[in-house]
């Protein structure tokens, strides 16, 4: 069952592992926007959950940390893409993001107390490592405006930093 449960949550990350491995097409900087706006957007999300579902506290603590961190790198690329005139462009990837972050949501809804905790901190990994690989292979790479090329660089830490976290958290629940 558990195993089941784990593979469901996957899902989410297929978008990412076409992106790095399959190397799609460039994404333009409106779209880039799109795709970090959504990928943010998906961490909130599961965050909020996480903060009212958790049953551990170091997990609901986690989880605000992420709710915190998320909405302050889209507050940023929001202010960006104002500065820089842009409309961020709606795509495949930035589409198949949400759709896969509300399966994940509705998934984790479903499960109650360590279950939970255990599958919320398991996608915090994996998701983690999948933004940081897309970042490193597509977008970083694809960004045209060098604002926007720095801000993916100037954030990219704070990503390194919630993996090494998620994965402490992961270690101490096995």
């Amino acid at each position: 069952m558990k195993t089941m449960i784990f593979t469901g949550l996957l899902g989410l990350f297929s978008f990412f592992s076409q992106v790095a491995h399959a190397q799609l097409a460039k994404p333009n900087d409106a779209q880039i926007a799109a795709i970090v706006v959504a990928a943010n957007t998906v961490d909130i999300n599961a965050g909020k959950l996480a903060q009212k579902q958790a049953s551990d506290q170091t997990v609901k603590a986690f989880a605000k940390q992420m709710v915190t961190d998320h909405t302050g790198v889209n507050k940023e690329a929001s202010d960006l893409v104002k500065k820089l005139n842009l409309t961020p462009e709606d795509n495949e990837s930035s589409n198949s993001l949400k759709k896969d972050g509300e399966a994940t949501i509705e998934k984790l809804k479903s499960m109650k107390a360590k279950e939970f905790d255990r599958a919320y901190i398991d996608n915090e990994v994996k998701y983690h490592q999948s933004v940081i690989d897309t970042m490193d292979n597509t977008l970083i790479p694809s960004a045209q405006h060098a604002s926007l090329k720095s801000l993916l660089l100037k954030v990219r830490p704070a990503f390194v930093s919630h993996l090494e976290h998620a994965k402490k958290l992961q270690s101490s629940m096995k």
